[in-house]
């Protein structure tokens, strides 16, 4: 085998997420230098799909094996496809996790990692200084364009790099479901019989005022946020959002089969992280980077639930191969449809955001997840946009008055450790963090679970690990002013 295959076949391993490659003298080679994909070509079934992309979800639905609310949209689709049970983000806030699904590559390796980055404008603040990231590579709306496809976006994009909605979308529009009517969605297609590659996008636990179907007393708090009806409104909250985007759901469903496009067409149905609450949404616990996946459509079995790991990059990989079109060489992700599909371990990471400087990575596997907390001189929970929000400031009140036990107090207290290791299968919380344990067996995954991320680090060329731009940095100071009290600002100010 010649060298150029000795380090593709390498690279293939350690994107893939296998714990068996080895380091090899021809390592030091990043797919992303691969920035030309050959002309794609349709494939001979051609049929459409539709990711319904959620933002700031949980899994919280009764096909999943929640009891609080009955999601019968969601759990017919399930039953008409696939559930995945372990799906995983590659990041915890939306512009990161964006940025890698759109183009099958990890957020890190791409320079899209720091959450609102490489934008000109910000809520029509045109920034004096800005740091453009030109990728190089397509995204995947662009391949399927190129490929005689109909793209549409209905909704949220916020992309880390340099993009024009034209080059993406043959339509682009605000966010929700439109009902296919007067040109959006689907309808705006030139003839009938070209198939589409569409995104509706929903605001899931974002949306302001769903129903009130849920009270906070039909509800359980996790271990660790206190038992508070603050907390418990918070979350009655998500899980009336959730039944709120059953119901579009619900909505875009018959309109597929009003215009006969249902049994033709492959839904996905994920979410971009976890929902709003600390330690949720930012951050690489289970309720941060865990997301609802369904995929159904022709092609695919039924009534199927896949209980092994997959990430959110996979989703793009899988697009492609559903349509018949080659996955270009420089993506990361993989065809989780694929007979050879397999991750013997997921990486999500968590950088910037907004104006809080932070850098986490964490590795998850059937049973443990491992977190590398980078920045040990900062607390978990350092100044940022939501210290306003009437559940942070309760839970930093409880601390101070020392009314919150030792799971709940460690996440807002001053310190943090530099690693944490969790048993998923006997601590599916992560509270009991098991890095100084006297087990072997956990010593020894804590040593294995360490290679796999310095590995993954260096061959994915993860630029985490470098120091963000000047120019950057001045542009997050543009946005928010002196909210970025973060010292890495003092450079540039």
């Amino acid at each position: 085998m010649n060298t150029h295959s000795n380090r593709r076949q390498f690279l293939k391993k350690v994107m893939a997420g296998s714990a068996t490659a080895l380091l090899t003298p021809y390592t030091l080679y990043s797919q992303a230098s691969n920035s030309h994909s050959p002309l794609p070509k349709m494939g001979k079934q051609s049929p459409n799909i539709l990711w319904v992309y959620l933002e700031d979800t949980n899994a919280w639905m009764s096909c999943y094996g929640d009891t609080v609310v009955e999601t019968p949209h969601i759990d017919a689709l399930a039953k008409r496809g696939v559930r995945f049970d372990r799906a995983y983000m590659p990041s915890a806030v939306c512009t990161p996790t964006r940025s890698a699904v759109i183009t099958g590559m990890y957020q890190t390796s791409i320079g899209a990692h720091e959450h609102y980055s490489s934008f000109r404008r910000w809520r029509d603040n045109e920034m004096e200084s800005w740091e453009p990231n030109h990728l190089g590579v397509r995204t995947l709306p662009e391949i399927f364009k190129a490929a005689g496809y109909y793209t549409f976006n209905e909704g949220k994009n916020h992309y880390n790099f340099v993009f024009s909605d034209e080059d993406l979308y043959d339509r682009k529009g605000e966010n929700g479901f439109k009902g296919a009517q007067n040109g959006t969605e689907w309808s705006g297609r030139k003839k009938e019989d070209q198939p589409f590659f569409g995104q509706i996008q929903l605001t899931g636990g974002k949306y302001p005022d769903p129903p009130k179907k849920v009270g906070p007393d039909a509800v359980s708090v996790p271990p660790y946020y206190p038992d508070h009806p603050v907390y418990r409104n918070e979350i009655a909250h998500h899980y009336n959002t959730i039944l709120k985007m059953d119901e579009i759901l619900g909505d875009i469903i018959n309109t597929l089969k009003r215009d006969g496009l249902y049994e033709n067409t492959v839904v996905f149905f994920f979410s971009d992280h976890g929902m709003r609450l600390p330690r949720h949404k930012q951050f690489l616990y289970e309720g941060g980077i865990r997301v609802p996946l369904v995929v159904a459509g022709p092609g695919l079995p039924t009534h199927k639930v896949r209980p092994d790991l997959v990430s959110g990059i996979d989703i793009s990989a899988a697009t492609l191969a559903l349509a018949g079109i080659k996955i270009p060489d420089h993506m990361h992700g993989m065809d989780m449809f694929a007979s050879h599909f397999h991750r013997d371990y997921v990486i999500s990471a968590r950088d910037r955001c907004d104006f809080t400087i932070d850098r986490i990575r964490s590795v998850t596997t059937d049973r443990y997840k491992y977190i590398r907390n980078f920045m040990t001189d900062k607390p978990y929970l350092q100044p940022q946009y939501r210290d306003d929000w009437e559940s942070m400031k309760l839970l930093k009140q409880l601390y101070r008055e020392k009314k919150l036990d030792e799971t709940q107090a460690r996440f807002v207290g001053e310190e943090r450790p530099a690693e944490e290791l969790y048993d998923l299968v006997e601590d599916p919380h992560e509270i009991n963090n098991l890095v100084h344990s006297y087990k072997r067996e956990h010593a020894m995954a804590l040593a294995e679970l360490r290679t796999i991320l310095h590995r993954w680090i260096i061959e994915t060329d993860d630029k985490g690990r470098f120091p963000e731009s000047d120019a950057s940095l001045k542009a997050v100071i543009d946005r928010w002013g002196d909210k970025a009290v973060n010292k890495e600002y003092d450079r540039v100010r």
